[in-house]
């Protein structure tokens, strides 16, 4: 065997050896830090951050508790308990306050995020779900039941209204320039679009080419739409303008969380069979894949802190191993 033939078999071996795959990497996401979220278990569902603060809350729905994480210091420096399935949750600057949405008894919780002590709860009667505050309207949306979105005024925590829909909305997203809101609709395999000037549904956008639209993401200034689907693994591209998809990508499975990087044109889809995928957007109507990253099974859910240029993944406990917040920088 001549020297070339020798160091090509070494370098095979190598790769073998160590997992290499020219599909699990990508340059755009360096990982630089773990952190160990101990003593929870279970599923962890979506995240939210303090900017200011940095601090990240954490969404432990197995857990039924909120792990309230330092980003400087790299530890959990509190735990909010006795939950009832957290799902969504999201932080609001103007008043200090944590919004926590229970899958169990539908109840949306109010805490202070100095204190973390409870000061409102607003019931939705079942499965309250996903959480987005809008400071242009001043006003929280949730998510619940087996078709509602809730719409809550951010200074008194009261009720405003609700907008009825035909199933259960998952992840949904707020075009702050169109005053409209899109919500995924998996039970109809649909996207339905709400105009908030008028609170109802202006048009029902059906999806063909997969099913189990869950995560969504927003790009408003080119118009598009990111829709994950799990039946098949898919990133379907919309034009928010009529609901045409622009483009169909495929994906790992499982996934749970999309977001947009504005300024590095990426997209990052997490997905629970272990993968982070990443996407690059050359234009508004051209997309191709950047890459994927390994992350932990059951890691389907994340967060993008576009100031810090990072990207967080929340893993589960898995195989002896403490649930974690798996964090990579980004472009």
């Amino acid at each position: 065997m001549n020297n070339t033939k020798i160091i090509l078999f070494a370098a095979i071996l190598f790769c073998f050896a160590s997992g290499c795959n020219a599909q699990s990497s990508t340059n755009s996401l360096q990982l630089i830090e773990t952190i160990p979220l101990q003593n929870v278990s279970g599923r962890i569902d979506h995240l939210s951050v303090d900017k200011k603060n940095n601090l990240v809350f954490v969404a432990a729905l197995g857990n039924n508790s909120v792990e309230v994480v330092d980003l400087k210091n790299k530890k959990v420096i509190h735990s909010i308990k006795d939950l009832h399935e957290p799902q969504g949750i999201a932080f609001i600057p103007e008043n200090n306050s944590l919004v926590v949405a229970n899958s169990d008894n539908g109840e949306c919780d109010v805490f202070n995020a100095d204190t973390f002590q409870k000061i409102n709860s607003i019931s939705l009667g079942d499965d309250a779900d996903n959480v987005r505050y809008n400071a242009a309207d001043k006003k929280i949306y949730v998510g619940y039941g087996n078709g509602g979105i809730a719409i809550i005024d951010e200074a008194t925590f009261k009720l405003v209204t609700e907008i009825k829909l035909l199933g259960h909305p998952e992840s949904f997203q707020i075009d702050k320039s169109s005053k409209k809101i899109f919500v995924n609709i998996p039970d109809k395999k649909q996207i339905d679009v709400i105009d908030l000037t008028q609170n109802k549904i202006v048009a029902q956008w059906k999806i063909n080419e997969a099913s189990a639209n869950f995560p969504m993401a927003l790009d408003e200034i080119n118009h598009r739409l990111f829709i994950g689907c799990r039946h098949p693994s898919k990133l379907l591209v919309l034009d928010t303008e009529n609901g045409k998809t622009i483009s169909s990508l495929e994906i790992d499975s499982d996934t749970d969380d999309i977001f947009y990087n504005t300024s590095a044109k990426e997209i990052y889809v997490s997905c629970g069979s272990g993968y982070v995928d990443v996407f690059s957007q050359p234009d508004a109507d051209r997309y191709t894949s950047n890459g994927r990253i390994k992350t932990n099974a059951g890691a389907r859910t994340s967060l993008f802190i576009p100031e810090l240029h990072q990207l967080i993944i929340a893993a589960p406990a898995h195989l002896g191993s403490d649930a974690q917040l798996i964090i990579y920088k980004t472009k």
